[in-house]
């Protein structure tokens, strides 16, 4: 399927407007730019963009269909899931909050830049997981980040108890569940993923240690 196809086929499934899909085509095209010097995402993946980064992150902004809050991206790295959740938030969810944490400096660069030429405002800071202030966020969000036990102390620490946390994982989610059910309690529900055969969106709640 060529990159134009996929672009429709996004814009058919996330049901967005003109505006939006330009955004995500400024998106694209800074991300082409930066990637050689700061190594945002892997090259053999720019091919296939919209399927593999941005379709892959629109839909845990479609599985949690949040209207207002706070959103809490954990390490964006190069802005997937978090900066397309602002985008597309920016159109269908224009109360909710987004906050994106990234620790590297560049990285945090390129995000403020995307943001920018994009005309979405999310919040972007430049800090550690471990040491940023409680986001208190309503939702979480994380992709190829750490092990699922690590990420359930990164929830801890910022999600609302009442909160929810979606995290993006390949095909050994099921073993990274149960090393996390020694040391934590929490509920788990696993969505398919639409862009890997044996991945899963983890919908996380109730976060406690055990």
């Amino acid at each position: 399927m060529t990159e134009t196809s996929e672009q429709e086929k996004f814009a058919r499934e996330a049901g967005v407007s003109r505006e939006t899909m330009a955004r995500l085509e400024i998106f694209e095209a800074l991300l082409r730019k930066w990637n050689p010097a700061i190594n945002l995402v892997a090259k053999s993946t720019l091919d296939a963009v919209w399927a593999r980064h941005f379709r892959d992150s629109a839909q845990v902004f479609h599985l949690a269909a949040p209207q207002t809050g706070i959103w809490a991206d954990l390490g964006s790295g190069g802005g997937f899931p978090g900066l397309v959740i602002a985008i597309l938030a920016a159109e269908k969810a224009p109360g909710l909050a987004v906050v994106l944490l990234e620790s590297d400096a560049r990285k945090a660069a390129f995000l403020a830049t995307v943001a920018r030429e994009t005309g979405v405002s999310p919040r972007i800071l430049t800090d550690r997981i471990e040491s940023a202030a409680p986001l208190r966020a309503h939702f979480l969000s994380a992709r190829a980040l750490a092990p699922l036990p690590k990420l359930l102390e990164y929830a801890e620490r910022h999600l609302l108890p009442n909160g929810t946390a979606f995290f993006s994982k390949g095909d050994r989610w099921r073993d990274e569940i149960s090393a996390a059910e020694r040391i934590w309690r929490f509920e788990a529900t696993a969505h398919p993923s639409m862009t890997g055969a044996n991945s899963a969106i983890l919908e996380v709640k109730g976060v406690a240690r055990a």
